[in-house]
């Protein structure tokens, strides 16, 4: 083009562009971009697969990543040849250059302006929707595995007679295909209709034909294909009708056939396959006949006998027969639901037994004994006590307990003792400077158990350790004590390197150590440590002086994190719990295969069935679902995970699961046998509290059998909210040693209560045997109290505890001061006909910070009392010898006065005096309401003791042990409780 500037091109050019210099910064930078956006996505590959191989479960990547990568490829690929396909087909099709009209002439503008970039045009289309149904498909990893390696359950659903895994494993594969095949049909026509409409196939406002004839058949030709797929889709969904959940009366969240359903929408999916079926050759015809009326009067058919035949003629029939006859109608379906349900929850071998409610025992004293024979009644709650733990045993700032302990069985003496235990792990914000050195080399783990009796509390109302001190000693003998994995432990640590770790400080210092173990991945590959830099975003991982040869990084180190990790196919519970099993500390985790698709079982919602007064107030042990939705569940995997070396194992629960079969086919060597678990280890698995949770929220309603009274609702209960906190939502299940009426011996169980709907009296108990050896493991037992009778539940018996008057006034007096009062788990037990409740206090008094056992609430049959110990709630309220069996049976004032102890010291004697008359004038002024002489007795009282106790240290007897019997000070906190009592049964 000649220059018509009138004046020299060379400098303005120049000027308007870059230098040499800026374009070569500026593709630098670029190229720098680029490749550091590569390496941030290398980076997150390589340390997973480095994390997977640390672990041994390298396959699990592989199979997963490789998968993903198979689907990706194979659906993208289809995708983007369907629709390129179809877009090169309308462009050849596209009709020879005719008279221009103005349409056309405003199209030309757009067919010359992309003509140059035709290709590049294509292939960025094909590649967008590809890439969109490629990383679609990739989701469906899943699916696909559990398609191509599902296994049979043989049982046949009851409507179409076909095996259960035909819903659980291929319905969902060819609901995604289907959908797929949608999605593609829909693009496919609409990018052949912009295209002929780009080249004059389809015109909207030119004279003559609308269309030519070959975009006709083409367009035709990919209707078709859509009504096709939608005739298949009413073949599936007729299939689809057996796992529909549907609003209905009776249950939350009904899944499976009703009667409109086998009547009305089954057949009409069926008519309406075959007109679609008809329809669908209809468009195919145009290929021939070149016109749209055969197809289009198909078209508005099937829509027509859609909105009749699918959405009018059910509603006529359940209108006019089903609801003037519902019980009578519905009933057969309901019992297949009923069947199925309880089949696919594990619950169909529930045995319900009729319970009175009341004692058959006329002489209560008998009783007493009986007691100790039922329940090993757990006082020490797990939920209450961690601060106890934490201020008896942390010893150092930078070690911490879970904020909920845990209840395991360990023996000692031949005896099998409930008991509390928890991990002394790793606090982070609690060492004495945060640093990078400090928080991720030097201060690495924790250190051993602390485990405390959970039947027993000393006199002062602190737990009975079994294990303790730092390092831990007591009943659990010789085990690897050092905590690299935790629940507590959520960031990463470098270990083993030149950068020494503080193992524990005593009273000579701190020891140091350097891990040993083969855990975590080696950071002594330069590539591994510039990954490790990007993938944590810490640079200096990658330079720092205290990373060297041996270096090792561990990370992902909570369990439930690490064998969801391992297992992404499997739920995990929320409570994961320590044990000692053969000299090392094993976390125990729990987990489940789940399924939507079990035909006629009813869904649940995993999340809103598991959560409970716990779950409210501590996110960590919320159940980990893969898919929050499901209609069967089973624990079908025991993991491990070491709490030193991290090595995670799972292994086979469910010998008979059809779910984990499919995925063991899935991922090969995973998952070991069985008969891999050793004794040890058998000895501390229990049932787990999720399941539990599930199958009583279904047994509310699912307890019955019988059609009729289901459809009722007569019979439905819930799980009442817990009555030791206003939180307002469900009692949590509780671990115990009990007796059910039909067992001959005590059997660690976990149970849990029933209320009638809408009201607070009790309707059911419920236990399952949780002792993993036992031959009646995973047997629930329902006990139900009649409906003609009232028996109190939890609320109604709370509510009694505080209202007694003296209880409340006993209640005010341990709230004196800033001293509060914690309510710990209100356990029930049947005993004789009758429900025993317990309940023990405790109070975190002024000076100290922690809850101590102060007094323990029991109940039978009316009758309450509120005592400093187990043992005197027990023998008070079952009228053993020398106690008053009156009706006034509430608080220590009932019990009388005790007459000081004998003692050869007269300095110990006189101050046992002076305590006995400073207890009664307390008692005295507590029944008349004075409390400021109440608390001037008790400061005397404590004086007393006082002296009395250096009087007979001095002495070096036991003369000053015993004390007379009543109610602690009113700080609850300064000094042993009057009573001297050591715990529960005296």
């Amino acid at each position: 083009m000649p220059d018509r500037g009138g004046g020299p091109t060379g400098p303005r050019m120049r000027a308007g562009r870059p230098s040499r210099r800026v374009r070569t910064l500026l593709m630098t930078l670029g190229v720098l971009a680029v490749l550091g956006m590569a390496f941030t996505m290398f980076a997150g590959f390589w340390t997973d697969w480095l994390w997977y191989r640390s672990v041994h479960y390298s396959s699990v990547f592989t199979t997963t990543l490789w998968t993903k990568i198979g689907l990706f490829f194979v659906f993208g690929l289809l995708m983007a040849a369907a629709v390129g396909f179809n877009i090169w087909l309308a462009h050849r099709l596209r009709p020879p250059l005719s008279a221009m009209s103005m349409e056309q002439q405003s199209l030309d503008r757009y067919r010359m302006g992309i003509a140059p970039y035709k290709r590049w045009l294509l292939l960025a289309v094909t590649a967008l929707v590809g890439l969109i149904a490629g990383a679609s498909a990739a989701g469906q990893w899943r699916t696909w595995l559990m398609w191509v390696n599902g296994v049979p359950f043989h049982q046949k659903d009851p409507q179409f007679h076909l095996d259960v895994s035909f819903y659980a494993f291929d319905l969902p594969w060819y609901r995604f295909l289907l959908g797929f095949g949608f999605a593609t049909a829909i693009l496919s026509l609409i990018a052949a209709a912009l295209t002929h409409y780009l080249y004059g196939g389809l015109r909207v406002t030119s004279p003559g034909a609308r269309a030519t004839g070959a975009a006709t058949g083409h367009l035709s030709v990919l209707l078709g294909l859509f009504v096709a797929l939608k005739a298949v889709a009413y073949w599936l969904d007729r299939y689809g009708l057996a796992v529909k959940s549907s609003d209905f009366k009776a249950t939350d969240n009904w899944t499976g056939l009703r009667y409109v359903d086998a009547n009305a929408y089954l057949p009409a999916k069926t008519i309406l396959f075959c007109i679609a079926v008809i329809c669908a050759l209809l468009f195919f015809a145009t290929l021939w006949r070149r016109t749209w009326q055969l197809p289009v009067i198909g078209f508005g058919l099937m829509v027509l006998s859609a909105i009749l035949i699918g959405g009018l003629y059910p509603a006529i029939v359940q209108k006019f027969q089903v609801q003037p006859n519902e019980q009578a109608k519905e009933a057969p379906y309901v019992q297949k639901n009923l069947k199925a349900t309880r089949e696919a929850y594990g619950i169909d071998d529930t045995k319900v037994t009729e319970y009175k409610g009341t004692s058959t025992t006329t002489d209560k004293t008998k009783l007493r004994d009986d007691v100790d024979n039922t329940a090993s009644i757990r006082i020490m709650d797990p939920n209450i006590v961690s601060p106890t733990f934490q201020q008896l045993q942390q010893m150092r700032n930078y070690y911490a307990f879970p904020t909920n302990l845990d209840v395991d069985r360990y023996t000692k003496d031949g005896k099998v003792q409930d008991t509390v235990i928890g991990l002394r792990e790793l606090n982070l914000a609690g060492i004495p400077k945060n640093n990078w050195i400090n928080d991720h080399f030097r201060y690495t783990h924790g250190y051993g158990v602390v485990a405390a009796k959970g039947t027993e509390a000393d006199d002062q109302g602190q737990p009975v350790f079994t294990e303790s001190d730092l390092p831990s000693r007591g009943d659990l003998g010789t085990y690897e004590q050092r905590v690299y994995y935790g629940e507590k432990t959520n960031t990463y640590s470098i270990v083993g390197g030149p950068q020494k770790e503080i193992d524990y400080s005593d009273d000579n210092g701190e020891k140091l150590t350097s891990y040993a173990g083969k855990s975590g991945v080696s950071l002594s590959s330069p590539i591994n440590r510039a990954a490790y830099a990007v993938a944590f975003n810490e640079p200096q991982i990658l330079y720092s002086g205290a990373i060297g040869e041996g270096s090792r990084i561990l990370y992902n180190r909570t369990p439930k994190e690490r064998v969801e990790a391992v297992a992404p196919w499997l739920t995990i519970d929320g409570d994961a719990y320590p044990a000692v099993v053969d000299g090392r500390i094993q976390w125990i985790v729990d987990a489940y295969t789940t399924s939507n698709g079990y035909p006629y079982a009813s869904r649940t919602t995993l999340g809103d069935t598991t959560a409970d007064s716990l779950t409210a107030t501590n996110n960590s042990r919320a159940v980990v679902a893969q898919q929050n939705q499901v209609n069967y569940i089973r624990n079908s995997v025991k993991a491990t995970v070491d709490a030193y070396s991290g090595q995670v194992k799972l292994y086979q629960w469910d010998t008979e699961d059809p779910v984990l079969k499919t995925w063991m086919k899935a991922f090969p060597g995973t998952v070991q046998p069985r008969n891999a678990i050793s004794q040890d280890l058998m000895d501390h698995l229990r049932y787990p509290q999720d399941l539990f949770k599930v199958q009583r929220e279904l047994l509310t309603r699912y307890h019955v059998t019988d059609a009729q009274t289901f459809l009722t609702g007569s019979e439905v209960w819930q799980v009442p909210d817990d009555p030791t906190n206003k939180s307002g939502d469900a009692v949590p299940p509780y671990y115990l040693s009990m007796k059910m009426p039909d067992q001959s011996a005590q059997t660690f169980s976990l149970s849990t209560t029933f209320t009638p709907n809408g009201r607070d009296n009790l309707s059911a108990f419920m236990s399952v045997d949780s002792e993993a050896g036992s031959k009646d493991y995973g047997k629930i037992r329902i006990l139900k109290l009649p409906t003609s009778t009232t028996v109190d539940g939890p609320k109604q018996v709370q509510s009694k505890f505080n209202s007694e008057q003296e209880i409340a006034a006993a209640i005010k007096l341990l709230k004196g001061g800033d001293s509060e009062v914690e309510y710990g788990n209100l356990l029930t037990v049947p005993l004789d006909g009758g429900l025993l409740y317990a309940e023990p206090v405790y109070v975190r008094g002024a000076g100290v910070k922690y809850p101590l056992l102060r007094k323990v609430l029991v109940t039978y049959e009316g009758r309450t009392v509120f005592e400093n110990t187990l043992g005197e709630a027990l023998d008070k309220v079952f009228g053993s010898a020398g106690t008053d069996t009156g009706s006034s049976d509430t608080g220590s004032s009932d019990t009388g006065t005790t007459s000081p102890p004998e003692s050869s010291n007269p300095t110990v004697r006189q101050a046992l005096d002076d305590a006995q008359k400073a207890f009664e004038a307390g008692q005295e002024a507590m029944k008349k309401g004075d409390w400021t002489a109440y608390g001037k007795a008790q400061d005397q009282l404590q004086d007393a003791l006082r002296r009395a106790e250096e009087a007979q240290s001095k002495a070096g007897g036991t003369g000053g042990g015993a004390s007379p019997s009543g109610s602690p000070s009113p700080g609850a906190d300064a000094s042993p409780s009057p009573s001297g009592s050591s715990g529960p049964g005296g």
